[in-house]
């Protein structure tokens, strides 16, 4: 009876920390996840923790690692402050995908975008520049919004 017991005892509490597990596994701090989903209510949320919008789906197989990938995007954290841009098309930012040239969020978002696709990206500090940030523009622990478009792929 005893073992019993201890036995319901565990499933309940297992069955109740359901919620916290989750919450543990949530990326975002809670402030920024709240203006997330109500800025953005219809963004999907990859196995990364990486929210994301299709604006404009693109076309052809996605880049691997090593290939040259050129990108137009703008960078901004949640409150608008726009932090970083490439929006020339004739000198987009070009990057080695898989070389950890950029941060964490963008070699794993880029491996899953098609040529000509544009995203609204919205990227969690330990994906991005994390604890430490990138002073002076982008505070530490903070969550980072892209603009993104994959204008070209090489795959040499």
């Amino acid at each position: 009876m005893r073992l019993r017991v201890s036995r319901l005892a565990l499933v309940c509490l297992v069955l109740l920390s359901a919620p916290l597990v989750r919450a543990q596994r949530e990326k975002f701090p809670e402030d920024d996840l709240e203006f997330i989903e109500k800025t953005w209510p219809n963004a999907q949320k990859d196995n990364m923790g990486i929210r994301y919008l299709v604006e404009k789906p693109g076309h052809g197989p996605l880049p691997v690692p090593g290939n040259l990938v050129s990108v137009l995007y703008r960078g901004q954290l949640l409150d608008g402050t726009v932090f970083d841009e490439s929006l020339d098309r004739n000198r987009p930012f070009t990057f080695r995908v898989g070389r950890e040239l950029v941060i964490q969020g963008w070699d794993f978002v880029i491996q899953q975008m098609r040529l000509g696709e544009k995203r609204i990206v919205i990227i969690p500090a330990e994906l991005g520049y994390g604890t430490r940030g990138s002073p002076p523009r982008i505070p530490r622990n903070a969550t980072l919004v892209f603009e993104m478009e994959l204008i070209d792929i090489k795959r040499d």
